[in-house]
């Protein structure tokens, strides 16, 4: 079988996955669209601002816009959020305070929060008397009674959820496990805040996780809420006395969220969040095709190209450091920005391991964008996500088969 063929007969078979992921999008398309007509979005809310940013229409609406289409009560948007870890940060150093305890019900959190938890000396939550705990996971769903038996803490004031898999492999979770994971905190007395990493996540399915009983959604906008366009920034959204909270620790205790300018203006935010569900159907959909051929080929993939995916990102199982090398360097050698670029593993800042890491996109690191990465140890697994179009995907795939078959 040609790789031509393999990849047409793959399509063939994935034609009813792909209607129902072109239904979601539809769905959310629409989403989003009411939220702009009912905030009356117009050409000034995109105009640039300078200085403290006092009254910035733009920057207000834009958390509000957001917050419509997540269901939540109010939103931050920030260019002046650097990425999703940095979010991530904000939010749990907005909540927590000393004495507290941070529990994890979904096992650890990715790596880049690792030294933001646990780190000595550099500020971190330990560092203020912050405390962390986790259960991990039960066969692929959460794990209940060791989940009541934690929240019996009664320091623990956040519950965290990571919604995607990190670089573990699992699958990522669903919006009906986290609403059932949300309704059993409640149950079990916990009053505190649920706070869910939304990240890669966005639009992938009906809902989002402040419409299933979070009370804080956070994520990054050169992600999927970014369309591809979001030069930068991150969003948190979720009930209102929570964002003021942390609000206060983006910027000052004194002054919250009524500052903050943006010289160049708001239209790639607005733009990007327009262009987002069609965006995250074609990534979906390429990650789909990827997985389906590659499985053809007895590779093992997670999610399986049976299941529907519930964020991204496509994870797929290599024999040996060569092979996960190379995956990654085809990828690259795909990508419209730094195509001929020979990728290497190298220390990443705020990883455990090596990291190779396929990024030729027009916004650098930019996950919606095609990319793959993966911390080089056993067992070799890869991280596969992004695609603006489905066309690029296919396209970088007849080239990885091509390495792949010599």
């Amino acid at each position: 079988m040609t790789i031509a063929e393999r990849i047409q007969q793959c399509e063939r078979d994935l034609a009813p996955q792909f209607r129902a992921l072109e239904q979601t999008a539809y769905h959310n398309q629409s989403k989003v669209l009411d939220a702009f007509a009912k905030l009356r979005i117009a050409t000034r809310h995109f105009a640039p601002t300078c200085g403290y940013g006092y009254g910035d229409e733009g920057r207000d609406t834009l958390g509000a816009l957001f917050a419509e289409v997540f269901g939540a009560e109010a939103g931050i948007v920030s260019p002046n959020i650097l990425s999703g870890t940095h979010a991530l940060t904000v939010g749990l150093f907005g909540l927590l305070r000393t004495g507290d305890t941070l529990f994890s019900i979904a096992g650890a959190p990715y790596d880049t929060l690792h030294d933001v938890i646990a780190g000595e000396g550099n500020g971190s939550l330990a560092d203020y008397g912050i405390s962390f705990r986790k259960c991990e996971l039960k066969e692929g769903g959460f794990d209940f009674a060791a989940i009541e038996e934690g929240l019996r803490d009664a320091s623990v004031k956040v519950v965290f959820i990571q919604r995607s898999r990190g670089y573990a492999w699992r699958d990522a979770l669903s919006e009906a496990q986290i609403a059932e994971a949300c309704a059993f905190v409640r149950r079990c007395g916990f009053a505190g805040c649920i706070f869910v990493d939304n990240c890669y996540g966005e639009f992938v399915e009906d809902t989002e996780p402040t419409q299933n009983g979070a009370d804080i959604a956070v994520g990054s906008l050169i992600k999927n809420p970014g369309g591809g366009l979001a030069p930068t920034g991150g969003y948190i959204v979720g009930k209102r006395e929570y964002v003021d909270k942390i609000a206060c620790r983006l910027t000052a205790p004194s002054i919250g969220a009524e500052v903050g300018s943006y010289a160049f203006g708001y239209q790639y935010f607005y733009q990007g969040l327009f262009f987002a569900p069609h965006v995250v159907c074609q990534a979906l959909k390429g990650a789909l095709l990827i997985g389906a051929c590659l499985q053809s080929m007895g590779y093992v993939t997670s999610p399986s190209v049976n299941a529907r995916p519930y964020d991204i990102t496509r994870a797929i199982r290599f024999r040996t450091k060569e092979e996960l090398v190379g995956f990654i360097q085809a990828v690259q050698e795909a990508s419209p920005v730094d195509s001929f670029v020979t990728l290497e593993p190298w220390d990443m800042p705020g990883y455990e391991d090596q990291v190779i890491m396929a990024a030729g996109c027009f916004v650098p690191g930019a996950s919606i964008e095609l990319s793959a990465d993966a911390p080089v140890r056993e067992p070799y697994i890869a991280y596969f996500q992004g695609g603006l179009t489905y066309e690029h995907c296919r396209y970088a795939l007849e080239k990885i088969l091509a390495k792949i078959a010599k």
